[in-house]
């Protein structure tokens, strides 16, 4: 069972695929957050949803909204991926120790050792309002995203 709303986001630092380090904490009191987990980088699912996103970029990230996507990909495959696809929000990797962050949010698939597809909106004090956990083969529904954004 993955982190339902009204809970405190737990916190986490992961390196982008730039090598850069993201905290969580850099948006509180100034974005709200879509914390996507996907399964694997360079898979038709997750290739599919993560270009749908960059194809409503604005939508995600903006003044207001920061998107960040978190797999269990080295950064070095994400840094490829992104450009290959020309993703240009951050890529972030739960590489290691493995699946910590994607455990944290109670999305991490033990048996498989990859994250669900999870996403987390978080408001800018921290507390998640709204969530949904699909199984590994799928599709997320963006239009879910852009409503619940909307309602914040």
């Amino acid at each position: 069972m993955a982190i339902v709303p009204g809970s405190k986001a737990p916190d986490f630092t992961l390196r982008n695929q730039h090598g850069e380090s993201v905290s969580l904490s850099d948006f509180r009191g100034r974005k709200n957050v879509v914390l996507l987990f996907y399964p694997f980088a360079f898979t038709g699912t997750c290739t599919g949803e993560l270009c749908a996103l960059r194809d409503q970029l604005p939508t995600f990230v903006n003044d207001d909204v920061q998107l960040l996507a978190v797999s269990n990909d080295a950064p070095f495959s994400l840094r490829v991926f992104a450009e290959q696809e020309g993703l240009e929000y951050p890529l972030l990797s739960d590489f290691w120790p493995h699946g910590e962050v994607s455990r944290a949010y109670e999305v991490f698939d033990e048996d498989k050792g990859c994250a669900l597809r999870g996403t987390f909106i978080i408001d800018k004090e921290g507390v998640v309002r709204w969530t949904v956990v699909n199984g590994l083969p799928d599709a997320r529904d963006l239009d879910e995203y852009v409503a619940a954004l909307q309602a914040l």
